[in-house]
């Protein structure tokens, strides 16, 4: 079709399509997916090959939120039930991210839940970093502590940490209707705060909130202007306890329009699948490892992922290969800016021209323990809010929550 040969042709030059395009790409129908995703598909293996780069998160501090986001089981007045605990001590955290460096991951992502650090939180991570990459020096580090107050985000970047993450979440003009003790122009200032400093930007959206195309859309170029190095695609978990437990709005066919679309308006940006692949792609996960460069290995904040192994397995099966250690993940023209950005000290924080961008890539998804997440000991099926339906309705019915049970002996993300 042909707007699908100018999405490609725009992607492999490493161009933005107009919105109108962005928003006839999730329009397109059943029977065009296939075609939609071997388009993207294109346009990924032109920047990034047929590698994976694996994330790997450590919950340094759960639950007890003062902030009021609907989509997060940690959130003020949650009455979802998770793990709660204070800040993990350097030597837990370290062997906890050795757990997933150990399984292939290059960079381990550091995230604890609030509204943003203190400058003895800083102090913390700072002592974090440091037991971490003593271990290997080699690994990447990403934190999402919160928002960021004047002159953290250097302090970050001189203790060692490579990336910050703080996600936009949904669109500005709908993000009233998900938080009011922050807002969408808090969560800018922070990811240029983090660029500023010469941290790679790593901030994306959640989908599945009940935003409309033009919200999605909205957010995704946000993103595109903040010059975002990576772009973690959350789909949200409704879970019982959220003021949106009720919001099952997604099928594997419009988690993939939206990773294409994503991928097409950042052909050259590392997007990550990240909160809800398991429950929402299901078993067309492999087919968007043909959109996305990257995903987290095994679990996520307050729940669990996929198998680590199972992982691995998938990746392997689909034909595409872990990202190596010593391997760059955005391509060269990327990287030497971000070289250059990070040697001054400096960030874009405005738009990229075509095909260029700050910052080495990464990132941690859902941001500041916004994960979704229950906890107990044995796997829950989650109720269906109605009775399911056939092709593209949502299928609440084959939904089933892998849960951590509070009180155990189970590390963080171990």
């Amino acid at each position: 079709m042909d707007l699908l040969d100018t999405l490609t042709a725009k992607g492999l030059r490493g161009e933005t399509p107009t919105r109108e395009e962005a928003l006839a790409v999730l329009a397109t129908t059943d029977d065009e997916l296939l075609d939609v995703v071997a388009a993207a598909g294109r346009v990924r293996r032109r920047w990034f090959g047929r590698r994976v780069k694996l994330n790997y998160l450590v919950n340094l501090k759960s639950g007890l939120c003062p902030e009021d986001c609907s989509y997060c089981s940690q959130r003020l007045g949650s009455k979802a039930e998770i793990l709660k605990y204070t800040w993990l001590k350097p030597g837990q955290a370290a062997e906890a991210a050795k757990a997933g460096v150990s399984g292939g991951a290059k960079r381990v992502c550091l995230v604890a839940s609030g509204r943003g650090p203190t400058d003895r939180d800083i102090d913390r991570v700072t002592d974090t970093v440091a037991a971490i990459k003593e271990a290997d020096p080699a690994v990447e580090v990403c934190a999402c502590l919160g928002l960021l107050s004047d002159n953290q985000a250097e302090r970050l970047k001189a203790a060692g940490v490579d990336a910050y993450n703080h996600n936009l979440n949904t669109s500005e003009g709908t993000y009233g209707d998900i938080a009011t003790t922050h807002t969408y122009a808090d969560r800018v200032d922070t990811v240029q705060k983090a660029h500023g400093a010469g941290l790679s930007a790593c901030s994306g959206l959640i989908a599945g909130m009940g935003e409309s195309d033009e919200d999605l859309v909205d957010v995704v170029f946000a993103l595109r202007e903040l010059g975002s190095d990576s772009v973690p695609v959350n789909f949200l978990i409704p879970f019982e306890g959220t003021p949106l437990a009720k919001e099952w709005n997604l099928t594997p066919q419009r988690c993939l329009r939206i990773l294409a679309m994503v991928r097409f308006v950042n052909p050259d940006t590392e997007v990550r699948i990240a909160g809800g692949r398991e429950v929402h792609l299901r078993t067309m996960q492999p087919l968007g490892l043909h959109l996305a460069n990257s995903i987290f290995l095994g679990d996520y904040l307050t729940s669990e992922g996929q198998a680590g192994q199972a992982d691995l397995d998938m990746i392997r099966d689909a034909g595409f290969e872990v990202e190596g250690m010593g391997e760059g993940t955005l391509p060269r023209h990327r990287a030497d800016v971000a070289a250059q950005a990070a040697h001054a000290g400096g960030g874009c924080g405005t738009a990229p021209a075509a095909g260029g961008g700050c910052g080495t890539g990464g990132g941690c998804g859902p941001c500041g323990g916004h994960a979704h997440g229950d906890t107990g000991t044995e796997p829950e099926t989650v109720e269906p809010v109605e009775a399911a339906g056939a092709g593209d309705e949502a299928r609440t019915d084959l939904v089933r929550v892998r849960r951590r049970g509070a009180g155990t002996e189970l590390a963080p993300n171990a």
